[in-house]
C-alpha cells in the first residue's frame, strides 16, 4: 500500500487538528477542512488505510482516530511547515536576555524559565559543560575552626564553591594566602586537568599541605563534576495541564523520573551533539517519558557546543512552533555566554 499524496494530506490534516484539540479525529471533521476536497467515505477509506500502515490508531471503537507515534516522525521529518514566531515573542525572549545577568548559573535559571513560559512544557536546561573551561581564581574562606568553603571562579563566570575541611592550626592568613598562591598558580589551568600532581615543586606553605590540597581538589571536582544537578527544570507541573497526563499514576512516574534528573541529564548530553533533536514517545529508551516527546538545541560559546536544553510535552506537541522557539531562545543563549566569556577573558 502506498502513501500517497491524498493519504499524506489526510493525515497531516489529522494531525494538525489533534495537536491543536487532544480529542480523535474523524472524517466529518476533516471533511469541513476547506483544503480538503474528498468526501466523508473517501477520508474514511484512506484513514482505514493508514491505520493499517500503522500511521493512526483508534483509541476507541467508535472514536475517531489519532496519529502514532509513526505518523509524527513523518509529520516532523517531511510534513511540518516551518514556523515563524510572532514579533512579539521574539521581543518577549530577547527581553530576558536584555537584562544584566553576571553568572552564568543565572543564564541557565532564566532560560529553563523562559523556555517553559512560552512554550507552556517542561523546560530543561543542562548547564555548561566544564570540559574546556579554565580556572581563574580561588578563594578559601574560613566558616568554621575546622572548616573552610572553596570558591572556584571560571574564566566563563562560572562559580562553584564546596566546604572542606582545614588542618588544625591553619589560620585566616593562611588560608588566604593560600589562595592566592593556587590562583598564581593554577590560573587558565582547564579544570579537567587539574590534579595533585601540578603542586609537585611549590614550595613552602602549600607543599606542607599536600593532604589537604588533594581533598580540596577532590571536592572542587565532585562539584565540578556532571550529575543531576547540573539540569536546571522549570515548569516541572505544566505537564499535568494536558489532557494525555490524567491518570495521577501515568503522571507521578513521569514527574518522579523527570525530578531525578539523571535521565535528563543523559539525554542532554547527547544531544549536545546534534543542533536539534527530536524524541517522538516510543522513540525514547526511557520507559517513564516513552509517551512524551522530547525536542532539543544546542547552545554555545563562541562556535563551540557547550550544552543543550530543551522540552518535555505530549506526543502531539506543536512541533513547528517549539523548535522555532528553541531556536531563537538559542541564538539568544549562545550571545550571551559568549560575551560574558569574552568579557571574563579582558
Amino acid at each position: 500500500m502506498e502513501l500517497d499524496a491524498r493519504k499524506m494530506q489526510i493525515l497531516q490534516a489529522i494531525i494538525d487538528d489533534y495537536i491543536m484539540t487532544a480529542t480523535p479525529v474523524g472524517s466529518r471533521t476533516i471533511a469541513k477542512h476547506a483544503d480538503i476536497g474528498f468526501s466523508s467515505a473517501t477520508i474514511r477509506n484512506e484513514m482505514a488505510d493508514l491505520e493499517e500502515m500503522g500511521y493512526l490508531e483508534q483509541p476507541h471503537t467508535s472514536a475517531g482516530r489519532i496519529p502514532s507515534d509513526k505518523a509524527y516522525r513523518l509529520y516532523v521529518n517531511s510534513l511540518m511547515q516551518r514556523a515563524q514566531l510572532s514579533d512579539a515573542e521574539i521581543r518577549y525572549i530577547r527581553d530576558h536576555y536584555s537584562r544584566r545577568l553576571d553568572e552564568v548559573d543565572e543564564v541557565v535559571k532564566q532560560t529553563a524559565w523562559v523556555l517553559s513560559s512560552i512554550t507552556k512544557y517542561t523546560s530543561m536546561v543542562l548547564a555548561p559543560q566544564l570540559h574546556a573551561i579554565k580556572l581563574k581564581y580561588i578563594h578559601l574562606v574560613p566558616i568554621a575552626e575546622d572548616k573552610a568553603l572553596a570558591i572556584i571562579v571560571t574564566d566563563a563566570g562560572m562559580t562553584r564553591d564546596s566546604i572542606i575541611r582545614i588542618p588544625s592550626g591553619m589560620t585566616p592568613d593562611m588560608l588566604e594566602r593560600l589562595g592566592r598562591t593556587l590562583t598564581a598558580r593554577f590560573a587558565n589551568c582547564r579544570l579537567d586537568e587539574l590534579t595533585l600532581a601540578q603542586f609537585n615543586g611549590i614550595s613552602g606553605e602549600v607543599a606542607e599541605q599536600k593532604a589537604f590540597l588533594d581533598a580540596m581538589l577532590r571536592s572542587v571536582r565532585k562539584s565540578m563534576s556532571p550529575g543531576g544537578r547540573s539540569v536546571e527544570l522549570s515548569g516541572t507541573t505544566n505537564i499535568l495541564n494536558y489532557p494525555e497526563y490524567s491518570d495521577m499514576e501515568r503522571a507521578r512516574a513521569l514527574l518522579t523520573a523527570i525530578e531525578e534528573k539523571d535521565m535528563l541529564y543523559r539525554m542532554l548530553t547527547e544531544a549536545t551533539n546534534v543542533e536539534f533533536s527530536v524524541r517522538i514517545g516510543s522513540e525514547n529508551e526511557d520507559e517513564s517519558i516513552r509517551d512524551c516527546s522530547v525536542v532539543t538545541a544546542t547552545y554555545k560559546i563562541g562556535s563551540n557546543p557547550i550544552g543543550s536544553f530543551g522540552v518535555i510535552g505530549p506526543t502531539r506537541m506543536d512541533y513547528a512552533r517549539v523548535l522555532a522557539m528553541l531556536g531563537q531562545i538559542g541564538r539568544s543563549l549562545s550571545e550571551v555566554l559568549t560575551n560574558m566569556f569574552e568579557e571574563e577573558r579582558k
